[in-house]
């Protein structure tokens, strides 16, 4: 299965998501992250993202960031989006109910929809790093547990 992380820049929370969720999950899976915009194309994470990784043993050091492109809406089972502006842009994207349906917000897995967007930290400080990494070990928590356990979880 392959899952996708999806944020603006690709440079703060879906190189945090793309590092925990590898964490939590088998080689069978296959993680990646990308963003809505171009403007961070072949830099690495945030120094601040690749620290606040660091702490908790995580190396998101090597990752490059990319946009989003039409084959990943093929490629990918799973799509996370990290906030509503960032799920819009990826739903208007989509070519088919397949496709949209792959398509979701990454903090509605924890069933607060009220709440279902992750802050990006990239005008914060390393303390907003840390509450967003905490943020998305509890999503990847989450996600991990359904899809290692796919019939465990009810409608």
């Amino acid at each position: 299965m392959k899952i996708l992380m999806v944020c603006l820049g690709n440079i703060c929370r879906s190189p945090l998501a793309e590092g925990i969720m590898k964490t939590k999950l088998s080689h069978d899976f296959f993680v990646d992250s990308v963003g809505t915009i171009s403007q961070h194309e072949g830099e690495h994470p945030d120094k601040r993202a690749i620290k606040t990784a660091a702490n908790h043993g995580i190396d998101i050091s090597k990752q490059v960031s990319r946009p989003i492109t039409n084959a990943d809406l093929n490629n990918f089972d799973k799509i996370y989006c990290m906030d509503i502006d960032v799920y819009e842009d990826v739903i208007s994207k989509a070519k088919n109910e397949e496709q949209r349906q792959k398509i979701s917000l990454f903090l509605e897995v924890l069933g607060d929809h009220k709440n279902a967007e992750v802050p990006d930290p990239y005008w914060g400080d390393m303390k907003d790093f840390e509450d967003v990494f905490q943020l998305l070990d509890k999503g990847c928590d989450k996600i991990a547990e359904q899809l290692n356990n796919p019939t465990t979880h009810t409608s």
